[in-house]
Parts: structure tokens; C-alpha cells; sequence
């Protein structure tokens, strides 16, 4: 009997790690490591690179680094070779549904996860991808609202200095050959909001009106899948930013949902779309 996609089950890095199935389970849902993408029917599938961070996560662990420091470590390993939100989400989650979305497609999106994100008034996290800085300044205003709520708010663009400053935004500054330059993302963490919109822009030959700019985008509501998301964006933003970044990945709280919770954001998130469009 073939498998309906590809990768590994649950039961097949059980057996290859030595760990068992429960162990698996509890660690995604406490440690948000290892994150599977899901097949069609809904199961885990796995990939070598899931295989290998566990294999490393063991060895470090009989080193004697305690469990956290270990999964800090592994997770860092996996999230590390994501060069945007968008290309991690991808490859791990084929399941996401992939969108080409006009530039204002985009902007209403974004905000209608930007309000949820406000209305929620408890993100760990809000990290934006902007590409460049007059996008930002454009939403500045908002974003600091954001920084006001939030414990964390970064935003990457192509800033001629990094600035940190209590109460607003981190701004990170983007190097123009970074992949990162070529993404608009958003993505909020916390116990009540967790949403992501990932959009890669697409080539042209010349000049096109920036309205007419189109976007390869996928977006989600999965608490799992926005931790993933969280772990990528703050990977890319530590390794352009000059200073420590006062948050990293195995700091946020563990993920806590249920299906209940994921609909209840995504039909939130989906009237805003709504009433924007109307």
C-alpha cells in the first residue's frame, strides 16, 4: 500500500530515534519541536531533517545539556535553513493552500491579522517582514500600537540603521541580497492570537506598477504552524540584527490550542477580510 504523500510517520522516527510515540506527541505539543506537516487526511509526516535534529537533540542530551537547552538547540538546527517564513512554511506544510494575491490582497489580509492581533491584546510576539522602509513607516503607526501590547515587535525592512526603542517596533535592518528582501510576512504568537501571512513576490521582467505587484502567499491560524513561523522569522531577523534580540524561540510559552480556538480565529480573521473587501 503507498503512502498518500511523502515523509515519514510518527511510528518511522519513533523507530528510527529510539523515542516513543507519546514522547513525540508531547514534545509537539509542549516544546512546539518537532512540528510535522500533515498529510491530507490530516497525519503526521515527517522529514530526514526532523530525523537528524532528534538524533542531535539525543546526543547532546546524554552530554548532559538538560532537555530545554537541547531543544533550543535542535530547533534552531531545523528552523536556521529557512531563508523567508514563506520558503520554511512551504517545504514543512504542503497542506497550506497557496494563494497569488495582488499587492492589496496583501495589505487587507495583513491587516485583518494586525487587528486580531490588536484585539487580542496579548501577543508574545508580532514580527513583520516589510522590504523595504517606507512600507513600514506606511504602517508605523499601527505597529506601534502593536509594540504597546506585545512583548516582543520586530520589523525587518531595509533600514539604513537598526533601531531598538523602548515601547515601539525593533527595526532590523535587511541587507538588500538577503532572500528576506523579497518577502512580505506577518505573523502573531500568543495565547489568544496566533496568525500568519507569508508572501513571496513574484519576478518580473521590468518595471511593474506597485500596485500590480503579485505575491505567492500562504497564511494560517494553526498555533503549531505559527510557532514554526515565529522560530523562522526571529532566526532571520537574529541573523541580520547587531544586538541580541530579546526573545528567542524557546522562550515563547508552549502552544496550547484546540481545534475550537483555530476556527474561532480563523472566521475572526476571515470576517475582517470580508468587511474590508465589501
Amino acid at each position: 500500500m503507498e503512502r498518500e504523500e511523502t515523509g515519514l510517520t510518527i511510528g518511522d522516527v519513533a523507530a528510527r530515534t529510539g523515542l516513543t510515540v507519546p514522547t513525540l506527541r508531547a514534545w509537539e505539543q509542549r516544546y512546539g519541536f518537532p512540528v510535522p506537516s500533515r498529510s491530507t487526511s490530516g497525519h503526521r509526516r515527517y522529514q530526514e531533517r526532523d530525523v537528524a535534529a532528534l538524533e542531535q537533540l539525543l546526543r547532546d542530551r546524554e552530554a548532559g545539556l538538560s532537555l530545554s537547552a537541547a531543544m533550543s538547540r535542535a530547533r534552531t538546527a531545523v528552523v536556521a535553513t529557512a531563508p523567508t517564513v514563506f520558503a520554511g512554511l512551504r517545504a514543512r506544510h504542503p497542506e497550506l493552500v497557496l494563494h497569488v494575491l495582488t499587492k492589496g490582497a496583501m495589505h487587507v489580509v495583513s491587516r485583518a491579522i494586525e487587528d486580531e492581533c490588536l484585539a487580542a491584546g496579548s501577543a508574545t510576539l508580532a514580527i513583520g517582514s516589510f522590504q523595504h522602509e517606507r512600507f513600514f513607516r506606511a504602517s508605523e503607526r499601527r505597529w506601534r500600537d502593536i509594540a504597546r501590547t506585545a512583548d516582543t515587535t520586530i520589523a525587518m525592512a531595509d533600514f539604513p540603521t537598526e533601531r531598538h526603542r523602548t515601547g515601539r517596533p525593533i527595526e532590523v535592518s535587511v541587507p538588500s541580497t538577503s532572500a528576506a528582501m523579497r518577502e512580505w510576512s506577518v505573523v502573531c504568537d500568543g495565547p489568544s492570537a496566533a496568525a500568519v501571512v507569508a508572501g513571496w513576490e513574484q519576478p518580473t521582467t521590468g518595471r511593474v506598477a506597485d500596485r500590480r505587484r503579485r505575491f505567492e502567499a500562504i497564511w494560517s491560524t494553526d498555533a503549531s504552524v505559527v510557532r514554526e513561523a515565529s522560530g523562522i522569522a526571529l532566526a532571520i531577523a537574529a541573523s541580520h540584527s547587531t544586538r541580541p534580540l530579546p526573545t528567542t524561540v524557546d522562550q515563547l510559552p508552549p502552544v496550547h490550542d484546540d481545534p475550537s480556538a483555530t476556527v474561532r480565529r480563523t472566521t475572526a480573521i476571515a470576517n475582517r477580510i470580508v468587511a474590508a473587501l465589501a
